[in-house]
């Protein structure tokens, strides 16, 4: 983690240093919630039908699992025709699912981009279960300091360019992109204003509004290819994980009534963040959208 290059219009409490130690705190609970793995995401995810109430947490964790799959495809949808076996650029990746998708399903030889430290190793042993480990490469970085070792057919962002200062950011992918590469981004955007503190206060991010990308890409030469309002898709998603949420909280309380479990897990900060994210995607106050960008010369 470079901690030099910490953006200013970054809220001062959100460095990116502690960014890296929230998400390095939240690593075992994610692995117990996402995992096992190999390909493990912690994004969205487009959920269309919903499982009935009181479904088994082995169903839940599945519908899981695959809407976030089917958020990657619809991604790959949007670009149009992917780089099939190119070089890609996998900003933020967490803990892989991202990059192993690329590698697996679209052949790409991926570099995987994490700020933190314990990721590394997780995402190399999980390109190695998943068979793709001489295509993919973890490496610790920041994402304004990536090493332009080749050019990129594609950059990827899911969930992460949120966390980085638009304008620089813009620029520095647009010299790693080959000419006509294209930048594809899901994230949440801000409609109304007064969403954001609350937002940021719990994500640890800085929520930026489409017109404030789209200006930012468009000053750096990227231009606006596709934009897909997925806000509906990915209302749902967020139901699933409150009731999953309730099962992890009866797991630990075996003897506590579900309907207690329940009450207890709407108290919850977390659930009450999942409550107002899904509120506001509803209500239209955030937009959950799907860019691509393609670099002009």
């Amino acid at each position: 983690m470079n901690a030099e290059a910490v953006p200013s219009e970054l809220p001062s409490a959100w460095r990116r240093d502690e960014v890296s130690a929230y998400y390095e705190a939240k690593t075992e609970r994610l692995l117990q919630r996402y995992g096992p793995g190999p390909r493990v995401h912690y994004h969205s995810g487009l959920v269309d039908v919903v499982p009935p109430p009181g479904a088994p947490s082995a169903v839940l964790r599945d519908t899981v699992h695959a809407a976030q799959e089917a958020l990657l495809v619809e991604l790959a949808r949007a670009v149009g025709r992917f780089p099939d076996g190119g070089e890609v650029l996998d900003v933020g990746c967490g803990l892989g699912g991202g990059a192993l998708y690329w590698a697996t399903e679209h052949q790409a030889r991926v570099t995987a981009v994490t700020n933190v430290p314990s990721h590394v190793a997780l995402v190399r042993g999980f390109a190695e279960a998943a068979g793709v480990s001489a295509q993919v490469r973890p490496i610790l970085c920041d994402a304004l300091c990536v090493p332009r070792r080749t050019a990129f057919d594609a950059v990827v962002a899911v969930e992460s360019a949120c966390y980085l200062p638009r304008a620089e950011w813009f620029r520095r992918t647009r010299t790693l992109l080959k000419p006509g590469g294209v930048l594809a981004i899901a994230d949440c955007f801000l409609r109304r204003p007064e969403l954001a503190p609350g937002f940021d206060r719990y994500w640890r991010t800085r929520i930026g509004s489409l017109d404030e990308y789209l200006s930012a890409a468009h000053a750096a030469g990227l231009e606006l290819e596709v934009r897909d309002d997925v806000s509906s898709r990915v209302v749902g998603f967020w139901s699933l994980t409150l009731e999953l949420m309730v099962h992890e909280r009866a797991s630990a309380h075996p003897a506590q009534h579900p309907l207690r479990a329940l009450a207890q897990a709407g108290r919850g900060e977390s659930s009450r963040a999942h409550l107002r994210l899904q509120q506001a995607l509803m209500d239209g106050g955030l937009e959950y959208g799907l860019l691509v960008l393609r670099r002009v010369d």
